[in-house]
């Protein structure tokens, strides 16, 4: 039987340029345009206030986790929850012909299914599967 090597940790992203993700790169690089376009565009008093409210979001969104996601999609996921109705009501109208025609339904029977068991793994078993994943096939189990 193959072995295949099983990936781990692919929720974290991959560093590019120092300990930068691409996403934050990219952040970053936009915030840097934007605040050349601002010193480019305003005079020198507007632009350093422009400039700390610019950077201060660029740093909230390429850096700030809420919850061990990103900032960006913190705020996604708050706005829609502010856009969404608080309460959901599910109000279903019964007509008379779906009611006469529940009421004259036989009674369906139910038959007894049987039951399967598995038979169950020991901490000493699953320990030693871990240790076969993690080895990536290298530690051979013990057969008993």
């Amino acid at each position: 039987m193959e072995q295949f090597v099983v990936p781990q940790f692919i929720d974290v992203e991959d560093k590019i340029i120092g300990p930068l993700t691409v996403r934050q790169f990219i952040i970053m690089m936009v915030g840097g345009f934007v605040i050349f376009l601002e010193f480019r565009l305003a005079d020198f008093g507007l632009f350093i206030f422009e400039g700390i409210l610019t950077l201060f979001l660029v740093a909230l969104l390429a850096f700030f986790k809420v919850n061990g996601m990103p900032f960006h999609f913190f705020l996604l996921n708050f706005l829609s929850t502010l856009r969404r109705p608080k309460v959901r009501v599910w109000q279903k109208t019964i007509l008379q012909s779906e009611l006469a025609d529940y009421l004259h339904q036989p009674v369906p029977t139910h038959q007894a299914q049987p039951i399967i068991t598995k038979p169950l793994l020991h901490k000493s078993r699953l320990a030693e599967l871990a240790l076969v994943v993690d080895t990536g096939g290298a530690y051979q189990a013990e057969e008993e």
